[in-house]
């Protein structure tokens, strides 16, 4: 037996002794999908034969080597990544990932054929895609407008692509077994104070609807539609903002994104879970980390990643959240903040399992306050460290204090030498 087989032994009966199941609790976390973005490792910039420059409140700061150029390049890194990693893994594109386009193709007309290589992949891995159209970084992107551009032809063409991606979804889905969830978040909004919010809001919501308007099985297609507080340029008005997207979801029985960055650096969206799922049964989480605005940071096993987690196990009952990663840090191997982001937000989930939450139920239960936040705290304590090295030495995946071994080697091998 290991040394890492006797730690996890103490810590199993240390566990059982307080009502917890480790290995339960081990199986749920080897279940729960994390959908991991692609656009971590090509900084946003995506493969289209024309040049587009970074705009729409998506800013990546850092130049460090080893960008992905090219889609096969950024499958390269991904396979990595996972193979560093364990658990049922997805990844998410954003629609500019493409593996090619015809010679004047634009986003208003993708189809699947455009992300061929990745349903190729994708499928010979045996996991899920999800899509989510790019509204940002075109010259159609005009005046920081889009789905809500009073120019009926600009809406179209937004119309029209999100048409497009949410039909290329569906086959991922229809092909691979496991629905894809395209997600639209739109960048539009003002730098200062508008004198109408009403009519962009009205020109949203028609768009909106005719986006959705093709209709395709659940088990093939999941639709969701994000909020945002501000963004880069409209600091003052955002067209989607959480209102109008909540009220949207719930009206259209579309799952509302709740994106960790998206909101004021004060509030949590871990108490927005179960207020939402209790009424509309499903969210998608876009998990980042805002350091004083929406600035994607790499995740870390913060308070903030410990509340979304544990409310994603403990406040969503039987209702259904889906896990999301949403980061992208140029200043850094993107390789390691893919692996680093993935494991922490794994780390919050089994954290969670673990929790003796029965125990300190009963306690609220029978109105013992104090006794509840002696257990909760007492928790923090208990050596879930030992059970999660027992899960990287079940999957045969490094422990935390090796895995930049291989990946200093891969960037050495691999990501330097792209120039």
């Amino acid at each position: 037996m290991s040394a890492v087989e006797k730690s996890y032994e103490l810590a199993k009966e240390q566990y059982a002794a307080l009502g917890v199941d480790t290995e339960a609790a081990l199986k749920r976390l080897e279940k729960e999908a994390i959908s991991i973005h692609a656009w971590q490792g090509d900084d946003v910039v995506g493969f289209e034969p024309q040049e587009h420059s970074l705009t729409g409140g998506c800013q990546v700061t850092g130049n460090y080597p080893g960008r992905a150029r090219t889609s096969d390049e950024l499958r390269a890194d991904l396979d990595k990544a996972m193979s560093l990693l364990s658990g049922n893994l997805r990844v998410n594109l954003q629609a500019h990932e493409v593996d090619k386009m015809s010679p004047g193709q634009d986003r208003d007309t993708l189809t699947v054929e455009n992300y061929a290589g990745w349903l190729d992949w994708a499928k010979e891995r045996k996991i899920g895609l999800d899509l989510a159209p790019a509204y940002y970084s075109h010259e159609k992107l005009d005046h920081g407008l889009s789905l809500s551009h009073p120019d009926p032809a600009i809406r179209k063409f937004w119309i029209d692509h999100g048409k497009s991606c949410r039909r290329v979804g569906a086959q991922f889905g229809h092909e691979l077994g496991t629905p894809c969830l395209c997600n639209v978040w739109a960048p539009d909004g003002f730098k200062d104070i508008p004198a109408d919010r009403l009519a962009p809001r009205q020109r949203l919501l028609e768009s909106l609807d005719a986006t959705f308007e093709e209709k395709f099985p659940e088990t093939e297609l999941l639709d969701a539609v994000e909020s945002k507080l501000f963004g880069i340029g409209a600091e003052s008005f955002t067209v989607g903002s959480h209102d109008f997207y909540l009220s949207y979801a719930a009206k259209h029985n579309k799952l509302i994104c709740l994106d960790s960055g998206h909101f004021h650096p004060t509030e949590s969206i871990g108490d927005k879970i179960s207020a939402i799922c209790c009424q509309q049964g499903r969210i998608l989480l876009h998990v980042s980390r805002g350091v004083r605005w929406d600035s994607d940071h790499v995740i870390l096993l913060n308070d903030e990643l410990q509340s979304i987690a544990r409310e994603t196990i403990r406040g969503a009952g039987q209702h259904q959240v889906y896990i999301a990663l949403d980061y992208f840090d140029a200043s850094i191997n993107r390789v390691g903040a893919w692996v680093i982001g993935t494991r922490n937000m794994q780390k919050a989930l089994l954290i969670a399992l673990l929790e003796p939450v029965a125990k300190a139920c009963a306690e609220e239960n029978s109105w013992d306050f104090t006794a509840r936040m002696a257990v909760m705290e007492a928790a923090k304590a208990l050596p879930w460290g030992a059970v999660w090295q027992y899960f990287c030495e079940k999957h045969q995946i490094p422990q935390d204090f090796e895995v930049m071994k291989d990946i200093h080697q891969y960037e050495k091998d691999v990501q330097f030498k792209r120039g």
